[in-house]
């Protein structure tokens, strides 16, 4: 089993996308449910939008978190390297 250090955040990384892969999943399905639910049950008041929008607002912050704020993201590493480049112009 490899233990470096690249490879341990790799595997974290593989992990955080799994899990949003994951939680996405279970979001669909269980509103598809609820949407189902609230148009049988109750046709003329639209309740299923509530806890849709609710989640939704966590699925979206722990996709940011996954996908932006992600150790070696590459918007990150850009932003590095035109900070490095920069500070070496100063120089």
């Amino acid at each position: 089993m490899n233990t470096s250090p690249s490879y341990r955040n790799a595997r974290r990384h593989v992990e955080r996308k799994l899990g949003f892969g994951i939680h996405l999943g279970v979001y669909v399905l269980v509103n598809i449910g609820l949407v189902l639910v609230n148009f049988l049950a109750s046709p003329h008041k639209v309740w299923a939008v509530w806890p849709l929008f609710g989640w939704g607002i966590g699925l979206l912050f722990h996709g940011l978190g996954v996908f932006l704020h992600a150790p070696g993201a590459a918007w990150k590493e850009r932003l590095i390297e035109h900070e490095m480049n920069k500070h070496r112009r100063l120089e």
